[in-house]
């Protein structure tokens, strides 16, 4: 595994993303910045993180190959090798914040960003941004946000921290690369906050209803159960669950 270090860059995905149309690169080639400039979140939302406190790395994945009818298989690939990794080392009360928001209580520490290059209907390689707090103290009074050092009391090796997090992606992933729907959704599903707990959404115009997460759809939708025992799939420019 090549890892890539760099003291500071806009953009590990972007970075990556660069190498791979200049460059023939191996599978689970790591681009990491102790700076990240413009970190991007979902739905085009900013990642700021205190320069060398936190990893901020992104990874190449191109063995998948797989139909883009499968992305959101992926996305649960690395939330549950994140997942597994935090729970080695005893992070309380971990969840799967839908899609890919990794959880202690209520508090976010950890944001994934998935950027898929296509060939046709086949995914012919995925470049994983991943940031995760892991040193850092104070978080400019944001709310529900924390950190590994927060939540265990100690500080933590950042490179070991990364290591660890890719051994266990390559793991999930296997050695060729087969996809197993179904134990890895119902493990994901298993993991996601506020599961079956009566919770709040607000839709795209603001609206507040009421719901249960019921689990995920094949492409990745939310299941949430309405009133009137109502089953409904909402993408992530439908549905915002309020903390």
């Amino acid at each position: 595994m090549q890892i890539i270090k760099l003291s500071a860059t806009d953009s590990t995905n972007a970075y990556l993303k660069d190498l791979i149309f200049q460059n023939k690169i191996e599978d689970f080639t790591v681009v990491m910045a102790h700076t990240q400039l413009k970190g991007r979140g979902q739905m085009g939302t900013n990642w700021l993180s205190e320069p060398g406190k936190n990893l901020t790395f992104s990874v190449l994945v191109n063995s998948l190959k797989s139909p883009v009818t499968d992305q959101f298989l992926l996305n649960i690939y690395v939330s549950l090798a994140i997942y597994d990794t935090l729970t080695q080392l005893h992070v309380p009360d971990l969840k799967i914040k839908w899609p890919n928001d990794i959880m202690s209580g209520h508090s976010k520490i950890c944001g994934i960003l998935i950027e898929n290059i296509l060939s046709g209907q086949l995914i012919q390689a995925s470049v994983v941004g991943i940031g995760l707090n892991v040193n850092q103290m104070a978080f400019n009074k944001l709310p529900n946000v924390s950190s590994l050092k927060l939540l265990l009391g100690r500080s933590l090796d950042l490179e070991e921290l990364l290591l660890n997090i890719v051994e266990n992606l390559k793991s999930l992933l296997g050695k060729n690369g087969k996809l197993d729907r179904s134990h890895l959704v119902e493990r994901y599903e298993t993991a996601l906050f506020r599961k079956d707990k009566p919770s709040t959404f607000t839709n795209p115009d603001d609206e507040m209803f009421m719901g249960f997460i019921k689990g995920v759809s094949d492409s990745g939708k939310l299941k949430i159960l309405l009133e009137d025992n109502i089953l409904k799939e909402f993408n992530l420019k439908e549905v915002k669950l309020l903390y």
